[in-house]
């Protein structure tokens, strides 16, 4: 492949709902420009984009997926994403990289969950966008409906820029608004525009027209004068409409069939931005232009474990030109990389390329020290990119090796598909000795761990994590202990006496002590701290640590011979325990403060699903059009499959972030069946 100077690039990231053709479309595309010569399918496992084999078994897009092709002068950077919410983090990565967004929406479902969420994250990145409006052969296809659904929702600025001939079984082919020429069947042959579009189509171009000319004062004053405006000026402004976000075009097709893709690619290159359009911020403010002769700054937002190459960096150089078989500098840590051979990857193929200039996309081998989120540059010119922002896991899996062989190996793997996948986070929880696997959903977890099997060959397990409860005490006790044993020769001997309070809740532990006139000596104080901190990790009502306690040691007795450390340290663990006993113990659960964002007519039925949860909801608040975020504590024993309840009481259209608040006293009849069950354990 040629190389491209900045403006004649586009980078377009695929986004959209699951299962509305994204990844047909792309085939699509492919199938139109020459890179294949015939569009593979889904069901087949066929396709460029979804090569995975966890892509094969589950029919759907995991991985985001690098498309490069070529067009009328121009290279088109297609970044193919998941669909599906447990894959969110792969759409962020890809957005990254991105200059534009092509957000896909089926012709017979129109707006869905995902949409929704797709110009969500558009808007958070204030990127510009188009819609593409798919599977307009499919029946109860209908353009118009879409079209007023997406308007109503999003504005008049999202206007056609392109009309479909004919739906569901008749759709035959797209008349394109800017050239007013049509484009028919599965060859798209360009033809002149059929009279039964005509009045439609100049009362839809009228007002890109108008759209145009906004966005240029001297397009604007030639409209307001009554001049028409020229084609190539229809471009420029309708660029700079793009550009500003002040337009999105609606293009329309049949991905399946091939059906309005060469209008697509002539869209593409001629109105979205290229990155020479969009200059970048350094995290202190610099602004850098896409220029291969300027100071290099290329961010990786993709890292793949390739079972041939190693690790995979795919990165988007922002500025300058990385060159294969040098040396680069990682600022945030703080280290030097070697660049090895450098590929163009396109779905599971990489070409070998000598460099990649500013504005393109490439990916290179065994980076040692760099993860999604680096920037890579000259380290005489340290320049540092904004990351990526992942959002926060939703589910967590306490995970555990199959055999031996595994255990030996699990911590290495994990690591590694977190170093893949930023959107999956490790845990080690030191209550409960697990080690946590947290994701965005359940199915993004048993990817992990599937991927985990095939690529570094150790079987893992998952299950529900145990909750981590504490115990305290609500009384203040007295109690003591004499530690005496007598074997021959040298004995044990240690007297202990200690008052436990219980403390405000998260005040953790004191130890004070009181001992005057010597009667245990200053070198065994310690012992019994450190006594009384063992005990404390083994509580008397279902063996959970003891927390917010204070311990003042008021009394004791030693022995000139048979006192020792070790008898200090028995005889305080057992006076602790005794003295929980006689404090009343209580069990406590963790609290979690729970952010839900939901549509506004799933209010009443969250709210009353997480009353019946145990939860204390403090209040609403609105959240954006149509939606409102409702803030709770709830039990996190209430709340561990919270993402699949919340999916079903709201079709998915729900979201939330959970965190650890504190912890309170379990209910009684709660408190007694996990103090039995712990009993029977």
């Amino acid at each position: 492949m040629a190389h491209y100077a900045p403006n004649a690039i586009r980078n377009v990231a695929l986004i959209g709902h699951g299962s509305t053709g994204k990844t047909t479309l792309s085939e699509a595309l492919l199938f139109r420009t020459g890179v294949i010569s015939r569009m593979g399918r889904v069901e087949d496992g066929s396709t460029v984009s979804d090569w995975d084999p966890d892509e094969h078994r589950r029919g759907f897009s995991i991985n985001l997926s690098l498309l490069p092709l070529e067009w009328n002068g121009c290279k088109v950077n297609i970044i193919d994403t998941p669909g599906y919410p447990d894959f969110l983090g792969e759409v962020k990565c890809a957005l990254r990289a991105a200059d534009a967004a092509l957000i896909v929406v089926d012709a017979a479902s129109g707006i869905q969950v995902g949409t929704e969420f797709a110009w969500q994250y558009a808007d958070e990145r204030a990127m510009p966008r188009a819609i593409f409006v798919n599977r307009l052969d499919r029946e109860n296809a209908d353009f118009q409906a879409v079209l007023s659904q997406v308007q109503e929702r999003w504005g008049p600025r999202c206007l056609p820029l392109h009309l479909p001939l004919g739906q569901e079984h008749s759709f035959r082919g797209v008349v394109d608004l800017l050239s007013m020429r049509a484009y028919l069947g599965e060859g798209e042959a360009e033809a002149p525009m059929p009279s039964e579009v005509a009045e439609e189509a100049q009362r839809w171009r009228e007002r890109l027209v108008e759209a145009a000319a906004e966005s240029d004062d001297e397009l604007l004053t030639k409209y307001l004068e009554g001049e028409g405006l020229a084609e190539e000026e229809m471009v420029r402004g309708l660029r700079r409409a793009l550009l500003s976000r002040s337009l999105v075009p609606v293009l329309v097709g049949a991905a399946a069939k091939a059906i309005g893709i060469r209008p697509l690619l002539e869209a593409i290159g001629q109105i979205f931005p290229s990155p020479a359009d969009l200059p970048v911020l350094t995290e202190d403010g610099q602004e850098l232009k896409a220029e291969p002769h300027g100071p290099l700054a290329a961010l990786v937002f993709k890292t793949s474990a390739d079972p041939y190459v190693g690790r995979l960096s795919y990165f988007r150089v922002y500025s300058g030109t990385l060159k294969a078989d040098s040396q680069v500098w990682n600022p945030r840590k703080d280290v030097l990389e070697r660049i090895g051979p450098l590929y163009m990857v396109r779905g599971k193929t990489q070409t070998q390329v000598a460099e990649v200039a500013a504005g393109d996309i490439g990916a290179v081998a065994k980076l040692a020290h760099t993860t999604t989120g680096d920037t890579l540059c000259q380290r005489d010119r340290p320049l540092v990119l904004p990351g990526i922002v992942f959002p926060e896991p939703a589910f967590s899996a306490a995970i555990t090796p199959k055999g031996k062989a595994d255990l030996d190996k699990m911590s290495t793997a994990l690591q590694r598909i977190v170093d893949e996948d930023p959107s999956l986070r490790i845990e080690r929880n030191s209550d409960t000795g697990e080690t946590l696997l947290q994701g965005l959903g359940d199915s993004h977890v048993e990817v992990a761990l599937e991927k985990i099997r095939r690529k570094f060959g150790v079987e893992l397990e998952m299950s529900i994590p145990k909750v981590p409860y504490k115990e305290t005490i609500t009384a203040t006790a007295v109690a003591e202990y004499t530690h005496k044993k007598q074997t021959g020769g040298r004995g044990q001997y240690a007297r202990v006496a200690i008052r436990l309070e219980p403390l405000p809740r998260g005040e953790g532990f004191q130890f004070v002590d009181q001992i005057v006139g010597g009667v245990i000596p200053k070198q065994f104080i310690p012992s019994v701290e450190k006594g009384v901190l063992e005990a404390m990790q083994e509580g008397v009502l279902a063996h959970y640590p003891v927390i917010d306690v204070k311990v003042t040691l008021f009394d004791g007795k030693d022995h000139p011979v048979d006192s020792s450390d070790i008898a200090f340290k028995i005889a305080a663990a057992h006076a602790f325990r005794k003295g929980v006993q006689e404090a009343k113990p209580v069990l406590l659960e963790p609290i979690m403060r729970m952010k839900i964002t939901v549509p506004d007519a799933n209010t009443g039925d969250v709210i009353s699903d997480l009353n019946g949860k145990r939860a204390r909801v403090l209040g609403t608040s609105p959240a954006g059009p149509g939606l409102t975020t409702i803030e709770a504590l709830a039990p996190l024993a209430e709340v561990q499959r919270y993402a699949a309840d919340l999916r079903s009481l709201t079709q998915g259209r729900g979201h939330y972030t959970m965190t650890f608040d504190h912890y309170e006293e379990v209910p009684p009849h709660i408190a007694q069946r996990i103090i039995e069950q712990a009993q029977r354990s």
